[in-house]
């Protein structure tokens, strides 16, 4: 019986030794870590990015904030000092005080 045990251990080895699986199981454990490497790098990259674009997505809203809140006091300083109202209307901040007639004169 050891002798039909050891021919069959003798076998099984030397059929997994001339078997291509072993050899393709290998390749695809060896390009599935290197896609997991890549995939790893592009998100830290992209979480990165990712921070970056937030924190400019903030500076911009907070200079908007700002702007708005300039353009506002603007507005009211020209209630109590019209000079500046041309300024404003060239910024469109502002109506402009007197309209402009576009009318072609007839003849």
């Amino acid at each position: 019986m050891d002798i039909a045990r050891s021919e069959s251990v003798k076998l099984t080895l030397l059929y997994m030794n001339k078997s291509p699986l072993p050899a393709v199981l290998m390749a695809i454990l060896a390009i599935s870590a290197l896609m997991s490497l890549y995939l790893c790098y592009t998100c830290v990259t992209n979480a990165s990015e990712l921070s970056q674009l937030q924190n400019q997505a903030a500076m911009v809203n907070n200079n908007r904030a700002i702007m708005n809140a300039v353009a506002t006091d603007a507005v009211e300083y020209s209630k109590t000092h019209p000079a500046i109202d041309p300024i404003l209307e060239e910024a469109k901040l502002k109506a402009p005080s007197h309209p402009q007639t576009s009318a072609k004169p007839s003849k």
